[in-house]
C-alpha cells in the first residue's frame, strides 16, 4: 500500500490510465516498463530523483521507451515520473499495480474467472513444491520459467492470468504464491469487492454459494468474492477468513473448544 506522496504519486498516475483499448498490452508495457527500473538503478535513481523538474524525468523516460511501448503506457508512466515519491522502490511497484488494474480491465466480464483462475494457481504452486521450487530457483532464467508457466497453464486459463503468473515470476514479491495473492487483491478492489477465503470439508453448492456471498455482502457493505477451498481438516461447517476478521463455524473448531473446556 502507497502512503504519503507516493499515495497521491500512484493516484495521479491511475488517474491517467485508460478503461478501454488494448489493456492487456497497457498492462504488459507496464509490466516492463516497472521491471526496466528495477533493474537499472541508475534510471531508478533519476527517475525518482526529488532534484530534478518533473517535466525532464518524463522526458527522459518518454525518450528511453520511445515506440517500444503504447502510447497509453507511456502517457502512465510519464505522469509516474513527474510525481514525487516517498522511495524509489514505489515507482516501479506502482507501475507494476497499474499494469494488474490494466490486465484485469482488459479481460471485461471475465474478471470474475480472472480472479478464480489467479487464487487457484497460487493454491497450486503452494500445494507443488516441485513446481514451487521450479518456479523460484535461481539458476533456472525467469524466460525458462515463464515458458514452464505458458506450458502449465497455456489455453486452459484466461491470457491476462498467464501475463499475471508470469509477471509474478519478476521477483518484486518474496515468493510467486505472496504475489499472485496480492494481485487477486488488486483485482477484486478494481471490481470494487472484498476477498474472503472460506474453508468447507466439501465443496460448496451454488445456493450456498450465493446465501453466504450475499450474507457478507450484507455485513461488509459490498460485494465479497470467495476463495473456497475444501479442506478435510475442518470435519464439518465453515471458516471464513476476511481481512482481519476470522468467523469459525467448523467442528474441528467446536470439537478444539469442548477439549479446552473439559481440559481447564
Amino acid at each position: 500500500m502507497m502512503r504519503g506522496a507516493s499515495a497521491d504519486a500512484y493516484a495521479a498516475a491511475a488517474a491517467v490510465l485508460p478503461g478501454t483499448g488494448d489493456l492487456g498490452r497497457v498492462g504488459r508495457d507496464l509490466f516492463g516498463t516497472a521491471d526496466l527500473l528495477r533493474s537499472e538503478p541508475g534510471l531508478r535513481r533519476v527517475a525518482t530523483d526529488v532534484s530534478l523538474r518533473g517535466e525532464a524525468k518524463a522526458d527522459l523516460l518518454r525518450g528511453v521507451l520511445g515506440d517500444k511501448v503504447s502510447s497509453e503506457a507511456l502517457d502512465v508512466v510519464a505522469t509516474a515520473v513527474a510525481q514525487r515519491w516517498t522511495s524509489g522502490r514505489d515507482l516501479s511497484d506502482a507501475l507494476e499495480q497499474l499494469g494488474v488494474v490494466a490486465t484485469v480491465r482488459s479481460t471485461g466480464s471475465d474478471a470474475s474467472r480472472l480472479e478464480d483462475e489467479v487464487f487457484a494457481v497460487g493454491r497450486l504452486v503452494q500445494a507443488n513444491p516441485e513446481l514451487r521450487d521450479a518456479l523460484s530457483d535461481p539458476a533456472r532464467s525467469r524466460a525458462d520459467k515463464a515458458a514452464l508457466v505458458d506450458g502449465l497453464l497455456g489455453d486452459k486459463v484466461l491470457p491476462a492470468t498467464v501475463a499475471l503468473v508470469q509477471q509474478s515470476l519478476s521477483g518484486s514479491h518474496r515468493t510467486v504464491a505472496v504475489a499472485l495473492a496480492d494481485y487477486q487483491k488488486i483485482a477484486a478492489e478494481v471490481r470494487g469487492e472484498g476477498v474472503a477465503t472460506v474453508r468447507v470439508a466439501r465443496p460448496l453448492a451454488d445456493a450456498d454459494r450465493d446465501r453466504l456471498a450475499t450474507a457478507l455482502a450484507r455485513t461488509y457493505g459490498r460485494d465479497v468474492h470467495l476463495n473456497v477451498v475444501v479442506d478435510p481438516d475442518v470435519l464439518g461447517g465453515i471458516r471464513v477468513e476476511i481481512g482481519d476478521d476470522v468467523i469459525d463455524g467448523t467442528v474441528s473448531s467446536r470439537l478444539d473448544d469442548a477439549g479446552r473446556r473439559l481440559a481447564g
